[in-house]
């Protein structure tokens, strides 16, 4: 899971990135970057760390140009340590391309093989990102009329790039000389919008993995970008879009309306607070069938994607809804954090009890989801110790069992708590007098209710069932054995960014 941006503007971008990147660091934690075009030149930053870290005002002052883009970095097939996989990536032939990727491509080790055997190109890094930016170079080296470009050539390369790539992918683009280019993969598995701005100079354009970076940067929200579709934006501002994929469908990450989008997110037509609410009424039945409610004295919420469901499933319970842990919000994610002894410290770091919610109370803690147990261990811990005299344990999503493949970077199937346990035995391990999963069609559910017509959902991580259609045993065995090796270390300058400045050409041949 990334963050990616896009604009295409009437005065400079760099200030509209950055503030764009800060409302989606949430997405990724792990690094930051940005790219803009002024004249024949690409202007990039990027380095490790939050938003507010890796930019100065130096560095801001090095983004000339009205149009660019930017990322935030969570860490996927990718090492959390090579910086060197920070984006934007660039490459120089046989056009200036900048792109930034948002997911995960499951066929990369075979694309990376073509790319060095049949296309003549070398990848640098272990990171997909820099494989589909060779493959869209690629494609659109096929497509051009000799070394010129048109809306239609581009198009025809998005095309291409849908017939070899498999996975999840949203993509941005700046194609030097020509414009913004942004395209989703052909089952739409991470989110992509656009919006619009009017200004006495002329429209601008704002592309963003979350409709949130359009309503806090002042754009109206025109439309989701359709699965496999492509939308040019040249650098006259006009639009262009096309369904470039043969047979797209609707199929949503069902993790993204769960945890990963902020609630103020509107993702293809759903809200994602109103998903929530609805995870939370759905729960609430499923907690009334298997919990007496007159055994609750309190629904406590842990902070912060639960709490809307928390607080319906508490309305529809009728039991008093109390915010019982304060968060530190300085922390990273601890699901993120290798080894279990960082994780555990982390949780204590995370988050303090109140311990006037606990204190002799039969207490129902509602969390978003339980991936390795290891903070609801803590947390169960932090509620006994708080004088809870009961802890039960409701989750608004199912037992996680399964790797994601698309673009979260989920524990083995070795380290998922609810692999190879039942309801019983998880609550157990984590210490809970009961704990309660929602049911995955209540979760489908939760979102169909809102949207009627989006029926399919990647819910692999809880069901095992893969929409590419791609993924097998020896695929997640090949997956899991990757995580055991070690990290390659990037290059780096004194602070650990990477600060260049690329003046784009047009090269002989299709090496970068």
């Amino acid at each position: 899971m990334c963050g990616i941006l896009g604009v295409m503007a009437t005065t400079p971008v760099n200030q509209l990135l950055y503030d764009g990147l800060m409302v989606l660091q949430h997405r990724g934690q792990d690094a930051a970057g940005i790219a803009t075009a002024e004249g024949n030149t690409f202007n990039l930053h990027k380095g490790p760390g939050l938003v507010r870290d890796v930019f100065r005002t130096r560095n801001m002052r090095a983004l000339p140009g009205n149009w660019g883009i930017g990322h935030v970095r969570y860490p996927t097939a990718g090492s959390a340590y090579n910086f060197a996989e920070a984006q934007p990536f660039y490459v120089n032939s046989p056009f200036g391309i900048v792109l930034g990727h948002n997911g995960n491509l499951t066929n990369a080790d075979q694309l990376k093989e073509e790319m060095f055997r049949l296309d003549r190109r070398h990848i640098n890094t272990n990171s997909d990102s820099e494989v589909l930016l060779n493959v869209l170079a690629h494609e659109l080296q096929s497509a051009a009329h000799g070394y010129e470009l048109d809306v239609d050539s581009i198009f025809q390369a998005v095309a291409g790039v849908h017939r070899r790539c498999r996975g999840a992918y949203a993509v941005v683009a700046l194609i030097a000389g020509y414009g913004l280019l942004a395209f989703r993969d052909p089952h739409g598995i991470r989110p992509l919008v656009y919006g619009q701005n009017e200004t006495e100079e002329g429209t601008e354009y704002l592309i963003a993995s979350e409709s949130v970076a359009l309503d806090t940067l002042g754009f109206r929200m025109v439309r989701d970008i359709e699965p496999g579709e492509a939308v040019f934006i040249d650098l006259e501002h006009n639009l262009h879009s096309r369904q470039c994929a043969q047979a797209p469908m609707y199929a949503p990450c069902i993790f993204e309306y769960v945890y990963l989008a902020r609630p103020d997110t509107v993702i293809d037509g759903v809200s994602v607070y109103e998903s929530r609410l609805a995870m939370g009424e759905l729960l609430a039945e499923k907690v009334r069938r298997e919990i007496p409610v007159g055994d609750i004295d309190v629904v406590i919420p842990i902070p912060d994607s639960s709490r809307p469901s928390a607080m319906q499933l508490a309305q529809v319970l009728g039991i008093p809804f109390r915010e019982g842990f304060v968060k530190n919000r300085y922390v990273g994610r601890t699901f993120i954090m290798p080894g279990q002894a960082m994780r555990r410290k982390s949780v204590r770091q995370k988050l303090n009890t109140v311990g006037q919610e606990f204190k002799g109370k039969r207490v129902l803690l509602v969390d978003d989801s339980i991936v390795r147990g290891t903070t609801s261990r803590e947390i169960v811990e932090m509620a006994r110790a708080a004088g809870a005299v009961k802890v039960y344990f409701a989750s608004a999503a199912p037992p996680v069992r399964f790797p994601n493949v698309y673009g979260i970077d989920m524990p083995t199937r070795a380290e998922l708590i609810a692999t190879g346990r039942t309801d019983a035995q998880i609550a157990a391990e984590i210490g809970a007098d009961a704990l309660i999963y929602q049911d995955i069609e209540a979760l489908k559910q939760a979102i169909t209710r809102l949207r009627p017509d989006l029926s399919v959902f990647d819910a692999s991580c809880f069901d095992g069932c893969y929409i590419t259609g791609d993924i097998d045993e020896y695929y997640l065995d090949a997956v899991e054995g990757k995580r055991g090796g070690k990290a390659g270390k990037g290059d780096e300058d004194g602070d650990g960014k990477a600060s260049q400045q690329l003046v784009l050409g047009l090269a002989e041949g299709g090496q970068d």
